[in-house]
């Protein structure tokens, strides 16, 4: 195995990332601006960012999700529990004693197993809640008439509200691990620039020099393809 600086992270997966970032700042804002956590915006203003920001990011979502299958970058989210609980020890423990990851990237699985765990959860359950309770809370006027019309909304409302924390949670705990290990910017600039320090095969190498080059880091510098 030899490590060596290869681009993991495509553009289009570098602008996902940081256009749903905004856009999910920008909900939780405005959201908490409408439950009364704060008054940084006019009542009308926030609701109007917040629709907006929210149609954005669907279709962004549905952007995202074409490219994720047609691509096959889908099969980096399915859960392994290979070295979960190594990992899991690590962040329990082994963090506060300066332990090195157990977790070396590799090619084809940039993520390790409780970040695998973690993403899959969101996509799978997190995401399609707050989607789903957004829509049904948007479009109210179009159900209000249906019996007890009154405690669904209630019920949407709170699983929207509960389903924000849990992104709220995810990215409190995402923005701190980004500070501890080699330092915010070391983990920052992959998603920048598209290339992290990789373990690669000698069939691996071989394979990216002769026919995807432009993935390499080589003596002229990183090159964005």
């Amino acid at each position: 195995m030899t490590n060596r600086k290869v681009k993991i992270y495509p553009r289009f997966e570098r602008i996902w990332h940081w256009s749903q970032m905004v856009l999910i700042v920008a909900l939780l804002v405005t959201g908490m601006g409408l439950n009364g956590l704060h008054g940084l915006f006019p009542f009308k203003v926030a609701v109007m960012i917040h629709i907006i920001a929210a149609l954005a990011l669907l279709a962004l979502w549905v952007f995202a999700t074409f490219w994720l299958f047609t691509t096959g970058t889908w099969r980096q989210f399915i859960p392994r529990f290979e070295g979960l609980l190594k990992v899991a020890r690590f962040y329990a423990f082994g963090i506060f004693k300066g332990e090195e990851h157990p977790y070396t990237k590799v090619l084809w699985r940039k993520h390790n197993p409780l970040q695998v765990i973690a993403y899959f959860g969101l996509k799978i359950l997190v995401f399609p809640a707050i989607w789903s309770t957004g829509i049904l809370y948007l479009t109210y006027n179009f159900w209000e008439s249906a019996p007890d019309s009154g405690f669904w909304l209630e019920i949407i409302a709170n699983l929207h509200l509960l389903a924000a924390y849990v992104i709220l949670a995810f990215i409190i705990i995402h923005f701190y691990l980004l500070t501890v290990g080699h330092g915010f910017l070391a983990h920052v600039r992959p998603m920048i620039t598209g290339f992290d320090e990789v373990e690669l095969t000698s069939e691996q190498e071989n394979y990216l020099t002769e026919n995807e080059p432009w993935r390499l880091v080589d003596e002229g510098g990183e090159k964005d393809g």
